[in-house]
């Protein structure tokens, strides 16, 4: 991570003190640029019960941003459970950092720690262009992200507030808000009611979306593609039923009483070779499938194929960073 890219560790590398220190609950607050908005409480109610078995394991990281007012770097959901236990003070570590370096290292820490909802992850990304004055290009370089990764993420930030805090909330899925970037303010809330009330799935959603802006609907295109992909495979069986080799010329031996030729029976060819050509075929588009849905998830993955004579070579690259 360039931490240098969002102006961390340019000039607090001399005030850095690593020496815990304890700090009254109390004089303690949540980073103003968490990005998280929902926490798990089951979660913090299990951290909680572990601390109080085992202790704290790792001190929480501040920086005193008034005289004798800390605000937390990194660490919030230690500081919940730790005001859960209604501890009077906090074991913590003191750092000297500005406003923007605080706001942007808390971005990064959850960004790279915490499972963020999508909508969470795009404010993040918001917030640190914002912060760092970088464009797209430069985050999703400083992030180890593909420059599409993130603007699909940031794509999120178009859809009205009811609809975005409806992904946080987990009321509908990311999907189903992707569904209705296309649609002005009162058709997403509109659609967003719906989705809920009717227990739209996905697929629903895009097809009724579709209604809305007067286009195909993407369950009739898929089946259009289907089709075309059943015609396709029908084509490459009968071009195999064609040049399948369904003779075989036996050498004659001139002492041996001359034969009949043996004759492989045409079914017998044809549905080997129709069942080669199948089963590659079919094995190639399922990968190709799951990948590209995965993609359409918001992953990263890239995938090179090269054919080698008689076999397909595909290599798969997902990073481990998502």
């Amino acid at each position: 991570m360039a931490f240098s890219l969002f102006g961390i560790g340019k000039n607090n590398s001399d005030n850095t003190k690593n020496k815990v220190v304890e700090v009254k609950i109390d004089q303690i607050i949540p980073n103003r640029y968490q990005p998280r908005k929902v926490f798990d409480q089951d979660g913090i109610r299990e951290l909680a019960q572990t601390i109080d078995e085992h202790g704290l394991l790792q001190p929480i990281v501040l920086r005193e941003y008034e005289p004798a007012k800390y605000e937390i770097i990194a660490g919030e959901r230690r500081y919940r459970a730790m005001k859960l236990l209604k501890w009077e003070k906090a074991p913590a570590i003191i750092e000297k950092m500005s406003d923007q370096e605080t706001a942007s290292l808390a971005l990064i820490e959850n960004l790279q720690r915490s499972q963020l909802s999508s909508v969470e992850e795009a404010q993040a990304y918001r917030q640190l262009m914002d912060l760092n004055h970088l464009t797209q290009s430069q985050l999703a370089k400083g992030m180890g992200k593909s420059q599409s990764f993130v603007a699909n993420k940031l794509r999120l930030l178009r859809l009205i507030t009811p609809v975005q805090t409806a992904i946080l909330d987990h009321r509908i899925t990311e999907r189903h808000g992707r569904a209705l970037l296309d649609l002005d303010e009162k058709q997403q809330r509109d659609m967003l009611m719906r989705i809920v009330n009717e227990r739209l799935t996905v697929r629903q959603t895009e097809d009724e979306v579709a209604r809305l802006l007067g286009r195909p609907l993407p369950s009739e295109i898929a089946e259009l593609k289907a089709a075309a992909k059943r015609k396709e495979l029908a084509s490459i069986e009968d071009h195999a039923e064609e040049t399948a080799d369904v003779e075989e010329v036996p050498v004659e031996k001139p002492t041996e009483k001359k034969r009949a030729p043996k004759r492989k029976t045409a079914k017998k060819a044809r549905s080997k070779k129709t069942q080669q050509v199948n089963d590659a075929r079919l094995a190639l588009n399922t990968i190709k499938k799951s990948i590209k849905l995965a993609t359409n998830e918001g992953f990263e993955i890239k995938l090179h194929e090269e054919e080698n004579g008689d076999t397909y070579q595909l290599t798969i690259e997902i990073p481990k960073k998502q």
